[in-house]
């Protein structure tokens, strides 16, 4: 009898998943439910084909999961069977708590709790479901577990999400710049004093991922347009829930219904068992199924906001290096609601004022460590010869203004 399951996938070729607790974890309904969750969110409003899933992307993180384990073995890196299987069950379950569009549910529909928070509440359900077996696992995810290199190849700066989902995102949305030398960089890893270093060989590739990383980030995690469709988005559901509030009657799938009727918190989640059941049940579908009735709401606001959102018309953005000023707001609202026909706080709803910042490296948060034939450490800030870091680190600020066209 086979021992393992094979998936094809196109960034890596044959990825095996070992038959038993691992594609039991595979097959559970909580993990198939990432299925009907696209990875990049609306970034294929500018990346057409990036509809790639986080199934897809937690499975890629699995497989580079089982190559590094691997590798930092043929190192002398003692690893029990018992640990590869929990830091792979780990890296399996990373993204399970996402929400529908990534981020967008968070502070909108829901207050006060991250998806970090929901994925450790339902891997603590999958680990009911299994009879415990995950208590390594869980245990390695929080960061608990003596070594502590098993947690940092879960999270950290070089972490085996982030080297599946910049390789992958390159892959699905065409932006070459984006692929780093993943396997590489996992044949340079090893353990130092409990710590995950790159051996010195390595430098180029760690040069190389760093740049990659700060170009998708602006290229498609950030683009303009993508923002201005997740704002665009964030706005239907806040003007959707405030409908629901005033007691209206509001079309959705009965998940997203739920969310819509209900102010829902950390207490919430707390005291409503069925909260986070509620949760479970809501994908992308949930979402443009409601947009497509929306668009035909008595709302005028609803009804533009959810057409606009089908039909891809979408908020204008102009990116600022200096804040925006309040007249220019006032006048931009001024504009709408005479455009538009509405009062002057509902233009609320057709503009939105965002700073964004990124830096690609923080030297406090989690450094990079390259280690030496000699035994000797370095920073990659002091070790690169070509990356000036002090750049890399630099908080990089941009004011966006996105606004309905008028």
């Amino acid at each position: 009898m086979n021992d393992s399951k094979i998936i094809i996938d196109p960034v890596f070729g044959f990825i095996k998943i070992p038959r038993g607790l691992l594609l039991n974890i595979v097959k559970h309904p909580l993990i198939q439910r990432l299925t009907r969750i696209n990875q990049l969110g609306l970034a294929s409003v500018v990346y057409p084909s990036a509809r790639h899933t986080r199934f897809q992307h937690s499975i890629g993180a699995f497989h580079l999961m089982s190559e590094a384990v691997m590798s930092l073995q043929l190192k002398g890196n003692f690893i029990f069977d018992s640990e590869a299987e929990a830091v792979e069950a780990a890296i399996l379950m990373h993204d399970i708590g996402h929400g529908p569009f990534s981020h967008v549910l968070e502070n909108t529909l829901i207050k006060g709790i991250s998806h970090e928070d929901i994925s450790l509440m339902m891997m603590e359900q999958i680990n009911r479901d299994m009879g415990g077996q995950l208590n390594l696992a869980i245990s390695i995810f929080k960061d608990e577990y003596p070594k502590r290199f098993l947690h940092q190849l879960i999270s950290s700066q070089l972490d085996m999400d982030r080297l599946d989902y910049l390789r992958r995102d390159s892959f699905f949305t065409g932006v070459t710049e984006g692929n780093i030398g993943s396997a590489r960089i996992i044949k340079m890893l090893n353990v130092d004093d409990d710590r995950l270093v790159v051996e010195s060989n390595g430098i180029y590739s760690i040069e190389n991922f760093l740049t990659s990383r700060r170009l998708m980030y602006w290229q498609v995690y950030l683009h303009k347009t993508a923002v201005a469709y997740e704002k665009m988005l964030i706005n239907t559901l806040m003007r959707a829930k405030h409908i629901a509030m005033e007691g209206h009657k509001v079309f959705a799938p009965p998940a997203l219904r739920y969310f819509l009727y209900n102010n829902v918190d950390a207490q919430w989640f707390e005291n409503h068992s069925e909260a986070l059941t509620m949760y479970e049940e809501l994908d992308d579908n949930d979402i443009w199924s409601s947009m497509k009735v929306w668009k035909h709401s008595n709302d005028k606001i609803l009804a533009t906001l959810a057409d606009d959102m089908l039909n891809r018309n979408i908020f204008k953005v102009e990116v600022h290096e200096k804040p925006i000023k309040e007249e220019q707001i006032y006048e931009l609202k001024q504009t709408i609601a005479e455009k538009l026909n509405i009062k002057e706080e509902e233009t609320d709803y057709f503009y939105s004022v965002n700073t964004i910042e990124k830096d690609m490296y923080d030297t406090n948060d989690d450094s990079i460590t390259i280690l030496y034939k000699d035994g000797t450490k370095k920073d990659i800030s002091e070790a690169s010869e070509i990356i000036n870091v002090n750049l890399l680190s630099k908080k990089i600020r941009k004011y966006y203004l996105c606004y309905q066209r008028v």
